[in-house]
């Protein structure tokens, strides 16, 4: 019974050593395998990270190439840039040497004057008057060549510099902005369906057209044209009111004088809403701000106002394209030639109601509503009359004048454009020696020829700037007429 107790003891014993054994292989063996995957992830994240190294390292090469490559280019265009400002220094300095020689003719001009005039008046006893223009006449004779080739050295010199980049400017702007060459026709008649419809509008002992005219505030001219009434209005809107509420009457069939007050009251609210939006979309359109909004309800009755056929509104926002881009070439403030584009010709609005030029009109209302003093300087300088002091002002003058003088953007009556152009004719043939005059390309360019035995080629040029100053002071006109001058003498001889 006791070996059976020792032998159990010893089994169990066995059994337990036995376990321990085969429990601390499987821990190593655990252990293990746990290492080897450790090690196998520290190897592929050794590789992965070497990988974005490998990248980054490419990455940042490219990067210093792309910098070496910009600051090459950089470095290309500033020395560009000293190249062409040494040029422009250098021709600078030429034109001003140039003024130097013909400011120095000049006074060598006029002390040789002064001494032939005073021997004259001793040797002669001459009276101080005719002996100066006889003077004159001699030197003016004598160093005619001299005058005239420093002349056309300094034109010459002058076109070569400003021209180029006057023309480059304006090419630019005029060809970005390409708008359609039309103008808004406003019609002062209503169809009707039938003749019928007449009877209807007068309705009984006139009642009816009596409370349409005092309402609306225009005439309505019903004659013996078939099928058609007018409306008669100094005021652009309440035009536009009368025909869109007529119209509304008409294609309705009920017409009494309480429905007469009632669709004019509507088609008024509907228009004042018009008006506004018209306003808004112009500001939004070309990106301004900071309008009151009374005065965008000025602008945007603009679109209701035309002159010499062309929708104001549409004038004023080609202008400020024009203007803006003009601005943008040449380095000016492109906001302020914005607001004042759509301001030049707010005065329009209300010049049926106010007595004054537009332009002076603008420029009330301007101040009026607080906008800038820059801003009104640009706007209302757009005529010759107020002078333009700043680049931006130059700027909304040149593009008011392009919007205003391209090919269809106005019209005018057959008879008013023959008049006009007669006028320009009979201008130029009233000076001396004048011999013929003909006004060409639409009244845009008048070319004037002379008698070359009465008139000398320093005459010519000053008869050209008196002919165009007289037309300035005797003419109105849209745009820039062009002065041109000629004098040639042929000489003819026959071989017999």
């Amino acid at each position: 019974m006791t070996w059976i107790i020792v032998a159990a003891a010893a089994g169990l014993v066995f059994g337990a050593l036995l376990g321990i054994i085969i429990t601390n292989q499987r821990t190593r063996k655990s252990a293990d395998r746990v290492k080897n995957k450790s090690e196998q992830i520290m190897l592929n994240a050794r590789n992965e990270a070497l990988k974005i190294k490998e990248q980054a390292d490419k990455d940042r090469s490219k990067h210093q190439e792309d910098l070496k490559e910009l600051e090459g280019s950089l470095r290309r265009r500033e020395e560009s840039i000293d190249r062409r400002s040494e040029i422009l220094e250098k021709d600078r300095s030429g034109l001003i040497g140039k003024e130097k020689e013909i400011e120095a003719i000049r006074i060598e001009m006029k002390e040789i004057a002064q001494k032939r005039k005073d021997e004259v008046v001793k040797i002669s006893k001459m009276k101080r008057e005719e002996a100066r223009d006889l003077l004159l006449r001699e030197v003016e004779k004598e160093y005619e060549e001299d005058i005239l080739s420093k002349i056309r050295q300094y034109k010459d010199a002058l076109k070569e510099t400003s021209e180029i980049e006057a023309r480059k400017i304006l090419s630019t702007a005029i060809a970005r902005y390409a708008s359609e060459v039309a103008s808004e026709h406003t019609t002062m008649s209503v169809s009707l369906p039938s003749e019928e419809m007449k009877g209807r509008i007068i309705g009984k002992e006139g009642r009816n057209i009596q409370v349409f005219e005092k309402v609306s505030g225009v005439d309505l001219i019903i004659d013996d044209t078939p099928d058609t009434v007018l409306i008669s209005s100094f005021d652009p809107v309440r035009r536009y009111i009368a025909k869109v509420a007529l119209e509304k009457l008409i294609s309705d069939g009920r017409i009494n004088p309480s429905r007469i007050e009632e669709v004019v009251e509507k088609v008024k609210t509907e228009t004042q809403k018009e008006i506004k939006e018209a306003g808004e979309k112009a500001v939004a359109e070309i990106g301004v701000t900071g309008f009151h909004p009374d005065l965008i309800k000025i602008i945007g009755s603009l679109k209701y106002r035309t002159s010499y056929g062309q929708n104001i509104l549409e004038h004023s926002l080609e202008v400020a394209r024009v203007a803006s881009m003009l601005a943008g070439e040449i380095g000016a403030d492109v906001n302020v030639v914005k607001k004042a584009s759509l301001l030049h010709d707010v005065g329009k609005a209300v010049s049926h109601e106010v007595e004054g030029a537009h332009h002076h009109i603008s420029g009330d209302i301007a101040k009026r509503f607080g906008v800038s003093p820059n801003v009104i300087h640009a706007a209302v300088a757009h005529h010759d009359d107020i002078e333009a002091k700043t680049v931006e002002a130059l700027v909304v003058r040149a593009a008011d004048a392009i919007s205003g003088a391209r090919p269809g953007a106005r019209r005018e009556s057959f008879e008013n454009y023959i008049q006009r152009l007669t006028e320009l004719e009979n201008i130029a043939n009233d000076f001396k020696g004048v011999e013929k005059t003909f006004a060409i390309q639409a009244g845009r360019e008048i070319r004037v020829i002379v008698t070359p035995e009465e008139i000398t080629d320093i005459e010519a040029a000053k008869l050209s700037k008196d002919i165009a100053k007289k037309i300035e002071e005797s003419l109105q006109y849209p745009g820039v007429i062009k002065v041109n001058v000629i004098r040639e003498t042929r000489n003819v001889e026959y071989a017999k």
